[in-house]
């Protein structure tokens, strides 16, 4: 169910064919939606870790070709929506969040990690982050209040993210200090850093509409 509506969510998004910088940017967070769906089936045992790693590469490899192409546009546009900075600033705290989901897939799939579901709701808490940064984006250029507004709502998803962190290690924690263990801590802290990265792109919105009111 969730699956369906974050796909139904981004399926509106501007095809290959869209240049401009919001587009670039839609397609970008389209890209790590699509990483938090894939990170959450391995979780599940719905996609084999080895499977998702490939595929982890080919939505990498997306989002690679989409920063390089926003840098090329930045360069060229004469009448940004928010000021460049910003824009690249944003742009690369996405990179980091789709860097850290697949290095997640990628080490579930190097430490042989069994499904669990300790790891769904701070990926679910992402998901969402993600989805309010789109709706963020989305309003950059028109109301800067729509843009600070959801701006803030998605930093609620990337604090959710730290305080899920912190439940799930002090559970991890619990029992005795094993080498599964501390596989686990260091997917948990992958996740963690995602929070982080999510809260930067957030802060950055939040100043670009603080900018453009002032």
């Amino acid at each position: 169910m969730r699956e369906s509506r974050f796909r139904r969510a981004v399926g509106h998004l501007g095809g290959a064919g869209d240049t401009s910088l919001t587009a670039i940017l839609e397609r970008q967070l389209a890209e790590t939606i699509a990483a938090c769906l894939l990170a959450r089936s391995v979780a599940e045992g719905h996609v084999a870790p080895a499977v998702a790693h490939e595929q982890m590469a080919e939505i990498e490899h997306r989002g690679d070709e989409l920063g390089a192409r926003l840098v090329a546009r930045l360069a060229a546009e004469p009448d940004p929506p928010i000021d460049r900075e910003d824009i690249f600033r944003l742009s690369r705290s996405i990179d980091d969040v789709l860097d850290n989901l697949r290095d997640f897939v990628r080490e579930w799939d190097l430490y042989d990690i069994a499904p669990t579901d300790a790891y769904l709701g701070l990926l679910d808490a992402t998901s969402t982050g993600v989805g309010d940064l789109l709706k963020a984006v989305e309003t950059m250029a028109d109301d800067p209040r729509d843009t600070a507004q959801s701006s803030l709502v998605c930093k609620k998803s990337a604090n959710e993210i730290r305080r899920l962190f912190d439940d799930e290690l002090g559970r991890l924690f619990s029992g005795d200090l094993t080498m599964e263990v501390m596989k686990r801590r260091e997917l948990l802290r992958r996740l963690d850093v995602v929070g982080l990265r999510l809260n930067e792109a957030a802060d950055v919105l939040s100043d670009a509409a603080v900018k453009r009111r002032s």
